[in-house]
């Protein structure tokens, strides 16, 4: 078995300009499909905005020193920052609880270590919502939450 690749900012960033990206691309069937807790048909648009302003923060050189999981916090916060609506602060949740948990993984990032992160994720997700409700963007991260253990081999977290 080969070792866990490093957190690698590069590819973050990669990554972040396709979520980014693809979700300018559905934002308007996400919008069509909002409905909770009223139809007001922004929520692909404010998610695509808040990852819009995620992206423009790491894209800006990074302090002195930082490290690779510096990189995540700082879509976490440009995010956090550039929130638009409750699912822009909940997508800036959802990338603040990955980034706590993988902070600290700089080269030990693994699938096992990913799926405690997109626990910690959906943890922080649900955290934010005064009160969760299933069937919406909060369900889609305790799935993935749990499809990602369920990769890593790792038993429930209960």
């Amino acid at each position: 078995m080969s070792a866990p690749a490093g957190l690698d900012s590069a590819a973050l960033a990669r990554w972040a300009g396709a979520a980014r990206d693809a979700l300018e691309a559905a934002r308007a069937e996400i919008d069509d499909l909002n409905v909770y807790p009223v139809p007001d048909g922004d929520t692909g648009t404010n998610m695509h905005l808040t990852l819009a302003a995620a992206v423009a923060e790491l894209s800006e050189a990074p302090p002195e020193g930082a490290s690779e999981s510096g990189s995540l916090a700082r879509l976490a916060h440009g995010a956090l920052m550039g929130a638009r609506g409750n699912s822009g602060v909940i997508l800036s949740q959802l990338l603040r609880g990955l980034a706590d948990g993988l902070a600290g993984t700089d080269r030990n990032v693994g699938p096992v270590e990913l799926a405690a992160a997109f626990e910690a994720a959906a943890r922080a997700a649900y955290d934010a919502v005064a009160v969760p409700v299933e069937g919406t963007m909060l369900t889609v991260a305790r799935a993935a939450a749990e499809g990602a253990r369920d990769a890593a081999g790792r038993p429930d977290a209960g």
